[in-house]
């Protein structure tokens, strides 16, 4: 007998209240204004470490304007499916952009980027095929190969030697294809993307590429993995999301145009679902544009990265294996957890933590976020927080 839908209710209203009543619920917060380096939670100014703004691109002149004249100009919405009545020449000209900016032939966008992951694995993978994935994926990665029907199988975190293992079995597959994430948005690293690649070519596999997270913050423009390696045509699947770096709202899939011309005629989510707004189809294009024409904002962003990073690992806190603008803190135990994120949101920074089951158990931690528009005196402050809180509990 499984567990009734009653009893699931209550347990997470339970450990939900049980949070709040300790005060140490940190989540569904209210921000009162638009997240910037610092914004005002609780009626109290504090330095921002929670935001995927990572370019400081939400509140630029130039994608109001853009959002502004989409709207006089398309109004608020589609009114319907773009296969009948929903394409905008701003959704063509945003995928034109998106295909350009990754280098590839051709791009299509969706509605969010969890809809976008769903909608590639199982229009392009059904049964038969095969698809190799990285055992901390995405969620939404996880989803579409479980809803796809293809075999799928996972290697442990960046592990190379068990993917080649799996690859050496996999000659029977009528199609196969390895999927990671560009940065792994709980723990700040990078897929070995070298090395998939190789492999990928040697067992004839295809490689699609989550980079969610490496738009605007992997390599030296933000072109995002591809860049950051040095490589060329190692991606054959470009994903990403509209609304972190790029911050509207949306995804996207950019690759080969018979691929992407496929999915147009095939995954359910784009005949069966509106777009995104044009206004957001608006916003997304411009700040695709803003990053070609402001390179600084990658520069300080990747000083910021540095400098962050640098001061938290010389206090003696766990980071892993980050390299990016996502730093983890990584604590262990949910309760010290919590209370560090207690004592830190108490003296001026809004973060949350990150407990089982978004990550194992053993594992909880406070999840950071650098951005373009932290100053030096920001990040100085909220190192001297993370020193003092750390301090106060022993963890330092």
């Amino acid at each position: 007998m499984g567990v009734s839908l009653k009893e699931k209710i209550a347990q997470v209203s339970q450990r939900v209240k049980r949070l709040k009543d300790n005060e140490t619920f940190f989540w569904l917060k209210t921000i009162e204004n638009s997240s910037q380096s610092r914004v005002v939670v609780d009626q109290k100014e504090k330095i921002m470490l929670a935001s995927y703004n990572y370019l400081a691109l939400i509140d630029h002149p130039r994608l109001k304007e853009a959002g502004i004249k989409a709207i006089e100009k398309y109004g608020t919405g589609t009114s319907g499916v773009r296969f009948l009545s929903g394409t905008t020449e701003v959704h063509n000209r945003l995928e034109a952009k998106i295909a350009q900016f990754k280098g590839a032939e051709d791009a299509i966008t969706y509605t969010s980027g969890y809809v976008t992951n769903l909608a590639a694995i199982t229009s392009l993978y059904q049964r038969g095929d095969l698809v190799i994935i990285d055992k901390i994926d995405h969620a939404s990665i996880i989803d579409g190969c479980m809803l796809s029907g293809a075999r799928y199988r996972s290697f442990l975190h960046n592990d190379m030697k068990r993917l080649e293992a799996i690859l050496e079995e996999s000659a029977n597959y009528t199609n196969k294809i390895i999927i990671v994430d560009g940065v792994y948005s709980m723990d700040g690293d990078v897929a070995n993307l070298p090395e998939i690649s190789r492999l990928a070519k040697k067992y004839g596999a295809m490689v699609m590429v989550d980079e969610a997270h490496s738009i605007g913050v992997l390599g030296k423009t933000g072109h995002g993995i591809e860049e950051y390696f040095g490589l060329e045509n190692a991606v054959d699947l470009h994903m990403g999301t509209l609304s972190k770096t790029i911050p509207a709202v949306g995804g996207y899939i950019a690759g080969k145009k018979e691929i992407i011309d496929y999915l147009r005629h095939n995954s359910r989510p784009f005949i069966f679902s509106a777009p995104i707004p044009p206004v957001n189809a608006a916003v997304a294009m411009a700040a695709f544009e803003v990053i070609e024409d402001e390179p600084e904002r990658v520069e300080k962003l990747h000083k910021n990265m540095e400098q962050f990073r640098t001061g938290i690992k010389s206090m003696g806190y766990n980071t892993g294996d980050t390299v990016t603008a996502i730093v983890p803190i990584i604590i262990g135990e949910e309760e010290e957890t919590l209370q560090l994120c207690k004592i830190v949101n108490e003296m001026g920074i809004f973060i949350c933590p990150i407990v089982f089951p978004a990550v194992p158990k053993g594992t909880s931690r406070l999840r950071s976020h650098v951005l373009a528009n932290h100053s030096t005196d920001d990040i100085q402050e909220a190192l001297e927080i993370f020193e003092k809180a750390g301090k106060s509990l022993g963890i330092i």
